[in-house]
């Protein structure tokens, strides 16, 4: 199998606070990994060195054998964000946001051509939102802008899909829903990281998990990597059931 995600004894600072110590993973295509950690074990400084924003003061990164910059520029890197880092206010549509995605495609310009507006126009079908095309984006519900975002990623082309907490905020039906298009996206292909709480969506939703503290502590099948014992490992508590708070 083909490694698309590889990330090698790679090691982080923010000024004196470690971020990352010596972290190790490899993600092979078509596979949906599930990231696990507590605030602050480093998921989202993973995520920024994957997309190329955040270069390690040690280590290597490759995104399907590419530099991570130069594979997030030629578009083989999608993101999905939280709710809480996207302005719902602002004023643009739908559709406006799976354009986005295009951007690469356009060069400066940024002039939609006839193939740009048929990737649109598929993605929102792929995701089941081409009757709110263009509602204003934040009219939406929680798991319809999840799902926007996803349809910005397939707009995009991208082969590798980064999701931050995609369930939060979203009811049992978006998350069946969610999961769903997300298991579809890797059966085609598409390489999955989701950085997610909800324990329990994991088993359903993923191939394999990560436990993250600063460093990989373990990468395997979720039923043995979330085991109780493990968790506590991981969250530095007594875990008695998964998604307990």
């Amino acid at each position: 199998m083909t490694t698309a995600i590889s990330v090698h004894d790679v090691t982080v600072h923010y000024g004196e606070v470690l971020a990352l110590d010596h972290a190790t993973l490899d993600i092979q295509a078509g596979r949906v990994c599930g990231l696990v950690g507590m605030n602050g074990s480093g998921k989202s400084t993973l995520f920024k060195t994957i997309m190329g924003l955040l270069r390690p003061d040690s280590g290597t990164v490759r995104v399907n054998g590419e530099n991570p910059t130069k594979a997030r520029k030629s578009g083989a890197v999608g993101y999905v964000p939280q709710s809480e880092d996207v302005d719902w206010a602002f004023p643009v549509t739908v559709r406006d946001v799976v354009m986005t995605g295009r951007y690469g495609h356009m060069g400066f310009t940024r002039h939609a051509k006839k193939a740009d507006h048929d990737a649109v126009d598929h993605a929102l079908e792929r995701v089941e939102l081409t009757e709110y095309a263009d509602r204003q984006i934040g009219q939406l519900s929680g798991g319809q802008k999840k799902r926007a975002f996803v349809a910005r990623g397939i707009a995009q082309g991208a082969s590798i899909l980064l999701l931050d907490e995609p369930f939060a905020g979203v009811d049992k039906r978006s998350e069946a829903t969610i999961t769903r298009l997300l298991r579809e996206l890797a059966d085609d292909g598409a390489t999955i990281l989701v950085s997610t709480h909800d324990l329990h969506a994991l088993p359903a939703l993923a191939d394999e998990a990560v436990l993250l503290m600063r460093r990989v502590l373990m990468h395997g099948d979720p039923d043995e990597v979330l085991r109780p014992d493990n968790l506590a490992l991981a969250f530095g508590l007594d875990v008695l059931n998964r998604g307990d708070n």
